[in-house]
């Protein structure tokens, strides 16, 4: 079969040994080189990648580009931002899991993003004003009102982003708000790509209707994600990016921020400069690492 010239694409989605890659005109059907299997080397959705297409919308996937980021569970590469979905109220939000959520998109090379829903049932400002502080960007929404959504939909065009959250805080909600076209998207890429051909939990990358694209991970959960990126105790203090200003002021070289004296993490936090609930969250995740086996951390 005559081949179209090599083109470069994107994986929106791999399903049964096949990857739906989107390039300038079209979407293609792929099979991998067998290479990949030899390398070890698993194509994820969010790759981008170079396919010679054929003219029957088939193609051979030839090479995976060099990756900013991925995540082992959900699946997904190149994410330019994991929005972190809490709710204020019903249920109240996990201070500890939305920090230990940061923390790992931090150590990801991933920017994280604060998504606070239900706005319109309580007070929103403590909230806020504990990862404004800290330096994160903090978008709240109600849930009901597409308005409410506009500030946070401007802010993911022309980037890749997967959404993460407790059950019961919104999400699918919040997508409807950010494109009412991703339901019908859903089930038309879902189509497309053979969904109901196979049973699937894999990830699918959902085109915004002003660009970028929302990553659809079916099945999974914060949990999933707690699980499978572990972070190394030594490199947790670089997940806190308000500790950097006081980085290099401890009295001790080496000092975990926990329990040394004349800490300047835990000064700044009896100074107010440094929330409490953070470095709560700090202390309870270098904890959790320090007990972790090393051949946990690979």
């Amino acid at each position: 079969m005559m081949a179209v010239a090599q083109q470069s694409g994107l994986i929106l989605q791999s399903i049964g040994g096949f990857y739906y890659v989107e390039t300038a005109d079209a979407v293609y059907e792929c099979k991998a080189r067998g290479a990949f299997r030899k390398e070890g080397v698993t194509p994820l959705s969010g790759d981008r990648v170079t396919i010679t297409a054929q003219a029957d919308g088939t193609g051979i996937l030839q090479e995976i580009l060099p990756r900013r980021n991925a995540l082992v569970r959900p699946p997904v590469a190149n994410l330019d931002c994991l929005a972190i979905v809490a709710s204020v109220t019903e249920p109240k939000p996990n201070l500890q899991l939305l920090d230990k959520l940061i923390a790992i998109a931090e150590d990801a090379a991933i920017e994280p993003i604060v998504v606070i829903t239900k706005s319109d049932l309580d007070e929103t400002e403590a909230l806020e004003t504990v990862y404004r502080t800290a330096g994160f960007p903090v978008f709240v929404v109600t849930n009901t009102d597409a308005a409410s959504a506009a500030a946070l939909t401007a802010f993911l065009q022309g980037k890749i982003t997967a959404f993460t959250g407790n059950s019961g805080v919104g999400k699918s909600s919040l997508l409807n708000l950010i494109d009412p076209a991703l339901c019908r998207e859903t089930g038309e890429i879902s189509k497309k790509l053979g969904r109901g051909r196979h049973t699937t939990r894999s990830v699918v990358l959902l085109p915004l209707s002003g660009g970028g694209y929302l990553a659809d991970t079916p099945g999974f959960s914060a949990l999933d994600i707690e699980r499978t990126q572990p972070i190394d105790k030594d490199a947790l203090f670089n997940c806190f990016r308000e500790f950097e200003p006081y980085f290099g002021k401890c009295r001790f070289t080496g000092c975990s921020h926990v329990h040394e004296p004349d800490c300047a993490i835990q000064k700044a936090v009896e100074a107010g400069e440094i929330a409490l609930s953070r470095y709560e969250s700090y202390v309870a995740l270098y904890s959790e690492a320090k007990e972790r086996k090393p051949w946990e951390n690979t």
